[in-house]
C-alpha cells in the first residue's frame, strides 16, 4: 500500500465500547497503521475487557478518564498526549469506536491530510442512503443547513467523527470550548474562522444493526448544546441591535422634531457609534476570540459600520418621508437594520476578522 500512514496517529475516543472497537483497531493494524491512541472515557467495568485487549497491541496506547467527561474532552486528552509524545508526526485522524468508520476510509483521510498543509479533512457520509437512521439523517442535514445559513460553511456532514487534523492546528484544537458533542461543532466554526482548508472525502456509510442503539449521540440534549453554541455567535449582534434601536428611539422621543434628514442621520450616527463599539468588543473577544491585530480589525469594522450606517439612515429617511410617526419610523429602522445585520454578519466573518476559507472536495 502506497501510504503515508506512518506519519499520522489515529485517535479513537470510546465510551462503553462493544467488540466493534477491537475490530476497528485490528483492521487498522492489518492495513499498516503503526500508531493508535485510544481514550477510555470513563467506561463501565464490564466493558474494560475491550481496552485490556487493545493494550496488548504494541501499536496501541490506551489513555483513560476515571469517569465519563464527554467526547470533546476525550479528544482533547488524546490531542494533548499527541502534542507531548509525537513530535515528528504530521497530524492525527480521529475515528469513532462503533464500527462506522472503515479502515480504508480512515487511511484515505490520513493520506490526504499528510499531503495538504493547514487542512481539516472530513470523512462525509451519504445521509440519503436507506440504511441511515432517521434521527441521524434529520439532525445532520438540519445542522448542515444552519451552518451554511449562519456561517457560510458548506459541509454535508457536520457531525462526522472521522476528521484529519494537521499537527500545526493541534494547539488550536486544545483551546476550543466544549467537552461533549458540541466540541466537534465548535471545531468546524473555529477552523472556518482561522482560515483552515476543509477537505471533504466521501466515505462508506455504515449503520450496522444495533449500532445506532449503542450510539451516545443524544438527539435532543446534544442538539440543544450544539445549537446553543451556534446562537452564542448571534447574541452579540442581537444585543447591539437592541442597544442601537433603543438609543435611536430615545433620542427621537426627546427630540420629536428630528424627523428631517439631518435629524435622522444624527440619531442614527449616535446610536450606531455606541452599539457598534459594544458589538466590535463582543465579536472580538467572545465570538471570534481575537487577541491580536486590534487596529486592523477595528479599522475594517468601522469601515463596515460607516457604510452600513449610511445605507440604514438613507433608507429610513427615504421611507420616513411618507409617514411622520415615531413608532412607524422606528419600525422601519428595525426592518432595514435586520436585513443589514444578516449581510454584515457574513462580511465580519469573511473580511473584518479575516476568515477567508478555501474549500476543497476529494471524492476519489
Amino acid at each position: 500500500m502506497n501510504s503515508r500512514i506512518d506519519n499520522v496517529s489515529i485517535i479513537i475516543p470510546s465510551f462503553n465500547p462493544t467488540d466493534r472497537l477491537i475490530t476497528t483497531v485490528t483492521d487498522l493494524i492489518s492495513d499498516g497503521v503503526t500508531d493508535i491512541i485510544v481514550v477510555d472515557d470513563g467506561s463501565k467495568n464490564e466493558t474494560k475487557e475491550q481496552f485490556d485487549k487493545i493494550k496488548e497491541f504494541p501499536e496501541c496506547t490506551v489513555l483513560a478518564h476515571p469517569e465519563n467527561q464527554g467526547k470533546g474532552k476525550a479528544l482533547k486528552t488524546a490531542f494533548k498526549y499527541f502534542s507531548e509524545n509525537r513530535p515528528n508526526k504530521l497530524g492525527v485522524v480521529t475515528a469513532d469506536s462503533d464500527g462506522q468508520h472503515k479502515s480504508k476510509d480512515i487511511i484515505r483521510c490520513a493520506n490526504i491530510l499528510a499531503s495538504v498543509e493547514n487542512s481539516l479533512v472530513l470523512g462525509v457520509r451519504d445521509f440519503k442512503s436507506d440504511n441511515v437512521p432517521k434521527r441521524n439523517s434529520f439532525g445532520n442535514r438540519l445542522t448542515a443547513r444552519v451552518f451554511k445559513l449562519l456561517y457560510g460553511i458548506n459541509i454535508r456532514d457536520t457531525q462526522t467523527g472521522l476528521r484529519g487534523i494537521r499537527v500545526e492546528n493541534i494547539p488550536l484544537m486544545l483551546e476550543i470550548r466544549g467537552n461533549r458533542f458540541e466540541y466537534e461543532t465548535n471545531m468546524l466554526i473555529e477552523a472556518e474562522q482561522q482560515g483552515i482548508k476543509f477537505i471533504e472525502v466521501e466515505i462508506e456509510t455504515v449503520y450496522e444493526e444495533g449500532s445506532n442503539e449503542r450510539s451516545h449521540y443524544r438527539p435532543f440534549a446534544d442538539s440543544f448544546a450544539i445549537f446553543t453554541r451556534i446562537f452564542i455567535y448571534s447574541m452579540g449582534g442581537v444585543a447591539s441591535f437592541g442597544i442601537d434601536i433603543g438609543i435611536f428611539w430615545l433620542i427621537l422621543s426627546l427630540h420629536p422634531n428630528s424627523f428631517g434628514a439631518v435629524g435622522i442621520f444624527t440619531c442614527t450616527a449616535i446610536a450606531r457609534a455606541i452599539s457598534s463599539f459594544f458589538n466590535f468588543s463582543y465579536n472580538r473577544w467572545i465570538v471570534f476570540r481575537r487577541k491580536n491585530n486590534y487596529t486592523g480589525s477595528l479599522i475594517r469594522y468601522y469601515s463596515l459600520v460607516v457604510v452600513q450606517m449610511l445605507i440604514s439612515a438613507t433608507l429610513v429617511w427615504f421611507l420616513s418621508r411618507y409617514v411622520h410617526q415615531l413608532g412607524f419610523v422606528t419600525f422601519q429602522k428595525v426592518i432595514v437594520d435586520t436585513i443589514l445585520f444578516c449581510i454584515s454578519y457574513h462580511i465580519q466573518q469573511k473580511w473584518v476578522f479575516k476568515t477567508n476559507v478555501l474549500q476543497h472536495k476529494d471524492k476519489n
